[in-house]
């Protein structure tokens, strides 16, 4: 570990939405790992584990193709390493075209999006499995308060903006299940995260997979499944293609955006058969920029029948 932060600086050959991109990465507004700041989102800082520690990093776009990234702690140096990475630079968008004017006008607006890929496959499974069948409301304060209360303050200047970063697999593996509870968590997720962290380190490995292998792995573990292993996929693996089907809003906000009315994951799937290999790139084109579903009824309330 170096006391001295790591200075990057990233250029890309073409324009870089920097704050969409990691938008993805944000557990609600109340993330105790992110922060986003500046004009439009052009300053963002992360606390996060990586192989060699804990990492905090400041990612600034300064330029349309250039972001500045500056690491502390003992992940500094991997994290820069994987900064263009993280930012897209492996994904290839040749092969998309829109097919729908809703996609062309998001495509258009969001040119400089990529599919990231993080790399870290148990820091973007926990916070999905702890999303399964919940709230956002729900699973982004049980995120937070495990966090706060297990992970460590993030290192350099992150420990002074409050951010904290988020247990290692280990860390995850030692929380009591008493705590999960106390978290709002129940024990068909809790227990899905210590059966996935019962071998890290052939989660990990899905980093050196083909996309459907990969996924096919991350299902491999009792509890996870389609939505699920999509879900680690769009973040920690640049998968293009790794549609959220199961998600209790994406078949219904994409079929509105594309014909004007919601459909089921079987409609969705058609849908999007004609942009094999980029379908999850239309789904978060359109959770960016499309148009937005109206919500009509009553919002699914959160439960009550767990302590937190």
């Amino acid at each position: 570990m170096t006391d001295q932060p790591v200075r990057r600086v990233v250029d890309f050959p073409e324009l870089r939405a920097m704050a969409a991109i990691l938008s993805g990465f944000r557990r609600g507004s109340a993330d105790p790992t992110t922060r986003a700041s500046g004009r439009s989102g052009s300053s963002w800082w992360l606390a996060w584990p990586t192989p060699d520690g804990p990492v905090t990093a400041h990612l600034e776009q300064v330029a349309d193709r250039r972001v500045v990234v500056t690491t502390w702690g003992s992940g500094a140096e991997w994290f820069a390493e994987q900064a263009d990475c993280l930012l897209g630079s492996g994904d290839d968008i040749s092969g998309f075209v829109p097919h729908h004017p809703v996609v062309a006008e998001a495509w258009r607006r969001l040119r400089g999006w990529r599919v990231p890929r993080s790399g870290l496959v148990v820091h973007a499974l926990v916070p999905a499995v702890l999303e399964q069948k919940v709230t956002g409301r729900e699973a982004f304060g049980a995120h937070r308060r495990l966090v706060r209360r297990f992970g460590t303050p993030a290192p350099g200047p992150g420990a002074g903006l409050g951010l904290f970063v988020a247990p290692d697999a280990s860390g995850w593996a030692r929380i009591p299940s008493w705590e999960w509870v106390r978290a709002g968590v129940d024990p068909a997720r809790s227990d899905t995260i210590m059966r996935a962290l019962h071998s890290p380190g052939r989660l990990e490995a899905c980093s050196g997979l083909a996309p459907g292998a990969a996924r096919t792995r991350l299902r491999s573990v009792p509890g996870v499944g389609v939505w699920t292993a999509a879900e680690v996929a769009q973040r920690a693996l640049g998968d293009a293609d790794a549609v959220s089907f199961g998600d209790f809003h994406v078949a219904k906000n994409i079929g509105w955006a594309l014909t004007g009315e919601p459909v089921d994951d079987a409609g969705l799937a058609e849908l999007l058969e004609p942009y094999a290999g980029h379908r999850y790139r239309v789904q978060r084109l359109l959770e960016l920029a499309g148009p937005q579903r109206p919500r009509r009824g009553p919002r699914l309330a959160p439960r009550t029948h767990l302590p937190s």
